[in-house]
């Protein structure tokens, strides 16, 4: 039933009333239990012409309400719901999901779970075919939006043969060629590269500025979204609002909430309130790398803390544990890696990075052996602590080395939580009760113990990638690699994460991250790698190459946040300080500095 508003420009595109949601959980018996709610009472508005960010902890929620704006809680995804909810005009709860599509376009947190067809014009296509548009308009649709998020020189390609952004650009491409004027976008750009993010904020401030659409935005880098952005709804771990209102009275006037709600902050904020707390008169906090050298400049700074920029040695043969041979990989007529050569120590905290398609995910695919390539598609070797991760038997490689998937689900296994985290131990043969303390101790340090009889598909995104590294860590291996392990975390969360791979490091593991989020490379890495078309333009130290202008534009990259801002002060001493461990502080607790030194 569609309703007749009385002013149909200013009245909401979606408005949600106490709504509640509570999953149904499936039991071993075949029945089901209700879950917590979350979210839980939430009131929520989005009006034409307005971005909306919805913020909150892993697991309050956000991403069941994204899918309940569409319907698809609870029609399709079994849940409990209660309160109203209205999204185009229609009341929700009476409408099945297709009869919503023309109105509310939806990007999913896993682009993958939306892509049904065989070439990428024929995705784009496939929305508006169905909603029954003339092929003229459809074919005008589908142009408009590939070429709005740079896709449409690809338009031919199977979308399997996109780099994980690529893949997440078309999802967006698919909810512009629908033309809703409501867009639901949860955490559109977590597989983005920093030149794709910036694409995509531009894309939907173009999106929004005819006043015509609104935007429900789920997402965990502030950095760009920010500036986008009008209004921020915040939820806390119990998925109930904790505080609503415009983007710069929530996140600067509330800052110090939110970091102990363990909700993300600008990279900026954060640097101000440590700052703050060692002192320096700092207020307003600012939201953006400009404002902040605008509000360090205006104030007499300390000292910044003594940053060492060594340039990483050259590895000593005897200490390499993953060597990569000359390596050159095809897929599809395309060259994804063009004669790779890298060597890892023993005990490097190694950062890939690059733009999308650069070939970072392959490359670590490949080194972890989850990827085996046909001997025709592939020259060149890997070894990883003296094995082929190619030919080499399961379980020796499982102690060799570990691997955490860019989405989560691609690792899951069992029906259990618990389940997931032993099975690995069990192949190996390890005894019951070392495997009961391993899993218990994995359940603890990352929250998951109250989850331990979920069915890993019934968590939330945040979870999901929590246990897709507790798989992993837990058989102990000699070589770590993950692939944006902080994707779809809340900030507390992301925080104990990293802190983590920093003490896997620190007692000899060697970790191989790919990352999109270049503060946390400068925060964490103790060595930077960066590809572009396939091949390795860049290899050093954070310190010296995320300051290289040359290096990161011909690798398709941006200068972190805070070098950003620290980059443009007047005092010199401060342009080398590119991590928040480098800013004079007192010690504030760890929620406050994620990533910084907790």
């Amino acid at each position: 039933m569609r309703f007749a508003y009385p002013d149909p420009v200013t009245s909401p595109l979606l408005e949600l009333r106490g709504l509640r949601v509570r999953h149904h959980l499936p039991l071993d018996d075949g029945g089901h239990r209700l879950g917590d709610p979350a979210p839980d009472g939430v009131d929520l508005a989005v009006r034409p012409g307005e971005v909306v960010l919805l913020l909150g902890p892993s697991g309050c929620g956000k991403s069941t309400l994204a899918l309940a704006t569409n319907g698809l809680v609870p029609h399709v995804v079994d849940a409990d719901v209660t309160g109203t909810l209205t999204a185009g005009g229609h009341d929700v709860a009476a409408t099945r999901p297709p009869l919503l599509a023309a109105d509310v376009a939806m990007v999913f947190q896993d682009p993958d779970a939306q892509v049904v067809t065989g070439s990428v014009l024929d995705e784009v296509c496939f929305a508006p075919e169905n909603l029954r548009r003339p092929p003229a308009e459809v074919l005008a649709r589908a142009e408009g939006a590939l070429r709005q998020v740079g896709l449409w020189e690809r338009r031919g390609d199977d979308p399997a043969l996109l780099s994980g952004g690529g893949r997440q650009r078309l999802a967006l491409a698919c909810a512009l060629a629908v033309g809703a004027r409501l867009l639901v976008l949860d955490e559109p750009t977590a597989n983005l590269d920093p030149d794709g993010v910036e694409q995509f904020y531009a894309t939907l401030r173009s999106v929004t500025a005819s006043g015509e659409r609104g935007v429900l935005l789920v997402e965990h880098d502030l950095d760009a979204a920010v500036e986008a952005a009008d209004r921020v709804v915040v939820l806390d771990a119990a998925g109930r609002v904790a505080t609503s209102g415009p983007v710069r009275e929530v996140l600067a006037g509330r800052a110090e909430e939110l970091a102990e709600l363990g909700v993300w902050l600008p990279t900026t904020t954060l640097a101000a309130l440590r700052l703050r707390a060692a002192g320096v008169p700092i207020d307003p906090l600012p939201l953006t790398p400009a404002e902040l050298t605008g509000a360090l400049d205006a104030v007499s700074l300390p000292a910044p803390v003594a940053v060492q920029e060594p340039d990483v040695p050259p590895v000593d043969r005897r200490d390499v544990v993953v060597s990569v041979d000359h390596l050159t990989v095809r897929r599809g007529g395309r060259t994804v890696l063009d004669d790779v050569s890298l060597d890892v120590a023993r005990g490097d905290l190694l950062a890939l990075v690059g733009a999308n398609g650069a070939g970072k995910t392959t490359l670590a695919q490949l080194v972890a052996g989850v990827l085996r390539p046909r001997r025709r598609a592939v020259a060149g070797s890997v070894r990883v602590g003296g094995l082929d991760p190619w030919r080499a038997d399961v379980r020796d490689l499982t102690a060799a080395v570990g691997f955490v998937f860019q989405n989560p689900e691609h690792q899951f296994v069992t029906g259990r939580v618990d389940d997931e985290l032993a099975h690995g131990l069990r192949l190996r043969g390890v005894p019951d009760g070392e495997v009961v303390a391993r899993v218990d101790d994995v359940l603890d340090r990352f929250g998951l113990g109250a989850l331990r009889d979920r069915h890993p598909f019934w968590l939330s995104g945040g979870q999901k990638r929590r246990l897709s590294v507790g798989t992993a860590i837990v058989c102990r291996p000699d070589v770590l690699v993950l692939d944006e392990p902080t994707y779809g975390q809340d900030r507390e969360r992301a925080v104990e994460l990293l802190d983590l791979l920093t003490t896997l490091h620190d007692d000899g593991t060697t970790v191989v991250v790919v990352s999109h989020d270049m503060q946390l490379v400068a925060e964490h890495a103790t060595r930077v790698v960066a590809l572009a078309g396939g091949r390795v333009v860049a290899d050093g130290s954070p310190a010296v190459l995320l300051r290289d202008d040359a290096v990161l534009a011909a690798a398709g990259l941006r200068t972190p946040p805070l070098a950003r801002a620290t980059g443009a002060l007047r005092d010199p001493a401060w342009h080398a300080v590119t991590r928040l461990a480098d800013l004079p502080a007192a010690r504030l607790p760890a929620v406050h500095l994620a990533g910084a030194d907790a």
